[in-house]
C-alpha cells in the first residue's frame, strides 16, 4: 500500500480527519493544515509478505496509520494516536461505523504520565538546545587546532599564537615532542628551513604532528594543546551549522522577532501536552479541542520569559506527578482486550467486501 494508492481507494480508509493547530483550537492564518487518518490494508497485503505501517504524503502533512499499527500505538498511549481518536467531530473528515467501537477511554492508563508529560520534558530538552544554539553563535570560519593551544610563560600561560607572533616564528618551522608525564603536553622546538614537521600539517588537522629532534637540542617552550576544549568546539560547531542549515527560516524568525530566545511554538506544545496530561489523571479524558487557546498562544507570542515558563513547567510536572500516584487509572491498557477488537475490526471490514 502506498500514499497514492490509498487515495484512489478510499474504500480502506476507518478514520480521516484533521488534525494538529486546526483540531487543537490553535491555528492562525498561517497554519498549515495536517490531516491523519487509520486505514485497513487490503486482505491481500496482509496475508502477503509485505506489512505497511503507515503512508505519507511527500510533506508529510497527511499520514493514515494501518488499523494494526493504530491499535498497537494505542496501547503504548501515544499523544498522537489518543489525539486522533479523540477528534472533535467538526474536524473529522470521515469515520467508518466500526470506528465507533474503539473508545479512547478504553485504553487511558498511567502510561499517558511518562507519553504525554515525558514527551512535554524531550520539548522542554529541544527549547533549551534551540535557547543555547541562539545564544552562542559560532563564526563560518572554524577555528584550528593551533587556537587551542598555550605556551608555559613567566608563571602563567599564553595562547601559542601569540608567542609565534611575539618571536617571530612560523609554526611550521616549529617542532614538538612529548612531555612525558604530562597528558597533552609538548616540548617546543624551532628550527627554520623545513627541517620539522611544524606544530600542525595544515589548516585543517585535528592534532598536532611531532618531529624527530637530537637529544642535545633545547627546548624553547612547553605547549599544551587542549585537545576535550578542541573536540567539544567541533562537536558544537558542527551541530550548530547543520542546525542552521536545517532550520525552519521562518519559525526561527518569529522565535528571534519576541526577543525571548526560545523556541515559542515548541514551549506552547509543551504547556498543552501537560495540561492534556493533568486533564486525563483528572477527567479521564483526552481533550483535543483547547479551551486555553488564549493562555497558549500568548506563549507562542513570547509574551512569557523563558526562565518564568521553566519554573512554571517544573511546578505543573510535580502536581502532574502526584495525580497519577492517586488516579484511578489502569497501569496500562489491555492488549489482550485491543488484539480481540482488531481481530474483529479486520473481520467484519473484509466480511463487507464478499
Amino acid at each position: 500500500m502506498t500514499f497514492e494508492q490509498l487515495m484512489r481507494e478510499p474504500q480502506y480508509f476507518l478514520l480521516k480527519c484533521v488534525s494538529g493547530s486546526r483540531a487543537y483550537n490553535l491555528a492562525l492564518p498561517t497554519s498549515d493544515t495536517d490531516i491523519k487518518g487509520v486505514f485497513v490494508l487490503p486482505q491481500e497485503e496482509l496475508y502477503g509478505l509485505t506489512y505497511t505501517e503507515q503512508v505519507s504524503n511527500s510533506s508529510n502533512d497527511e499520514v493514515f496509520f494501518e488499523a494494526g499499527r493504530f491499535i498497537s500505538l494505542l496501547c503504548k498511549n501515544n499523544p498522537n494516536i489518543l489525539e486522533l481518536l479523540s477528534t472533535p467531530e467538526k474536524w473529522v473528515l470521515y469515520r467508518h461505523p466500526l470506528m465507533q467501537l474503539i473508545k479512547p477511554e478504553d485504553y487511558l492508563s498511567k502510561l499517558c504520565l511518562d507519553t504525554f508529560a515525558g514527551y512535554a520534558k524531550t520539548q522542554i530538552k529541544k527549547a533549551r538546545g534551540l535557547n543555547k544554539k541562539i545564544l552562542r553563535t559560532f563564526e563560518k570560519e572554524r577555528k584550528q587546532v593551533l587556537d587551542f593551544c598555550y605556551v608555559v610563560k613567566d608563571n602563567g600561560t599564553v595562547p601559542l599564537n601569540e608567542w609565534l607572533k611575539d618571536n617571530g616564528f612560523e609554526q611550521k618551522d616549529c617542532g614538538l615532542i612529548n612531555l612525558t608525564h604530562f597528558r597533552d603536553a609538548y616540548l617546543v622546538f624551532h628550527q627554520p628551513g623545513g627541517q620539522l614537521n611544524g606544530i600542525v600539517s595544515s589548516a585543517v588537522a585535528n592534532d598536532v604532528s611531532l618531529s624527530s629532534i637530537p637529544k642535545d637540542e633545547q627546548a624553547l617552550a612547553v605547549m599544551h594543546f587542549n585537545k576535550d576544549a578542541y573536540s567539544i568546539y567541533c562537536r558544537e560547531y558542527r551541530e550548530y551549522w547543520q542546525w542552521v542549515d536545517e532550520r525552519n527560516e521562518e519559525r526561527y524568525q518569529n522565535t528571534m522577532s519576541h526577543g525571548k530566545n526560545y523556541d515559542s511554538k515548541n514551549m506552547m506544545h509543551t504547556f498543552r501536552l501537560l495540561s492534556m496530561a493533568e486533564e486525563i489523571a483528572i477527567h479521564h479524558k483526552v481533550v483535543v479541542h483547547r479551551e486555553d487557546r488564549d493562555f497558549l498562544l500568548r506563549i507562542r507570542s513570547g509574551e512569557f520569559e523563558y526562565e518564568e515558563l521553566l519554573k512554571n513547567v517544573e511546578e505543573k510536572m510535580n502536581r502532574i506527578e502526584e495525580l497519577y500516584v492517586k488516579a484511578d487509572l489502569p497501569d496500562m491498557p489491555d492488549e489482550r482486550a485491543a488484539e480481540r477488537l482488531l481481530i474483529r475490526i479486520r473481520e467484519e471490514f473484509y466480511g463487507a467486501f464478499k
